[in-house]
């Protein structure tokens, strides 16, 4: 049954905003039980992850993981290009990725091979992520070389001793100040209360884990108000009446 009405509600679009939450993950499952809940605009992997999840590093079995997620609503797909310090390779693998579908995203490390595969990769129009950002000026380096996504590592500064947080906000500064179009794609997020923490700081795109975004649909709290509602809602009794209208 399809509802229609005469002055719909604004689009999606208009009250998404900016922000734009990516699920990280390698997993149908997690595309099966996540995707659906409306708030996931797009998915992510990189080599890692796919070891992780058991999904081999080779363009078949990335596509058809992209294929799984577009089917399920996904509105990009991210996946990472490799190869080492080889540029040519980079840029085979990252051109392999594009031609999968216009929604791929091609990734590749801000490393000095990477600049260089995607200034290449660039020039042939292939949608980019620079990733593995672990200092400030790795934004700028981002918006040079034309990334329409950089992606910093805020648990895994957090680890290594650097202040996360505040790395992060200086990157989300510098594209802010640089009028860049390129988005902070904040990864390696550990908890639902550091997306708000993000959120609150400017930031608006980010990837998330399964465990993350599950945990941002089960605030106790809520999740107390919603089954008291229910209770309520199951105490009162069923009464016809004539809406709008006297008889």
């Amino acid at each position: 049954r399809r509802f229609i009405q005469n002055n719909p509600a604004p689009s999606t679009e208009i009250l998404a905003g900016k922000s734009r939450i990516f699920l990280d993950s390698g997993k149908t499952e997690d595309y099966l039980k996540l995707l659906p809940l409306g708030i996931i605009y797009g998915v992510t992997t990189n080599p890692t992850i796919l070891e992780r999840c058991g999904v081999p590093c080779t363009i078949p079995a990335i596509h058809e993981l992209a294929t799984s997620a577009f089917s399920l609503g996904a509105q990009e797909f991210m996946a990472q290009t490799w190869g080492g310090e080889d540029v040519e390779m980079l840029v085979q693998h990252g051109l392999s990725l594009a031609s999968l579908d216009p929604r791929m995203v091609v990734k590749v490390p801000v490393t000095a091979a990477g600049l260089t595969a995607a200034a290449l990769l660039r020039r042939q129009h292939v949608r980019l992520c620079t990733t593995a950002l672990y200092s400030a000026h790795q934004a700028v380096s981002s918006v040079a070389v034309g990334a329409e996504y950089a992606a910093p590592y805020l648990g895994r500064m957090n680890d290594n001793g650097k202040d996360g947080m505040a790395q992060v906000g200086e990157m989300q500064q510098i594209l802010n100040g640089m009028s860049s179009c390129t988005r902070l794609l904040v990864a390696s997020v550990r908890t639902a209360d550091e997306v708000g923490k993000l959120a609150a700081m400017g930031c608006t795109t980010f990837t998330l884990s399964a465990d993350v975004v599950a945990a941002m649909t089960a605030e106790p709290l809520t999740m107390e108000a919603a089954q008291n509602f229910e209770k309520a809602a199951g105490t009162q009794k069923a009464t016809p009446k004539t809406i709008g209208f006297m008889a």
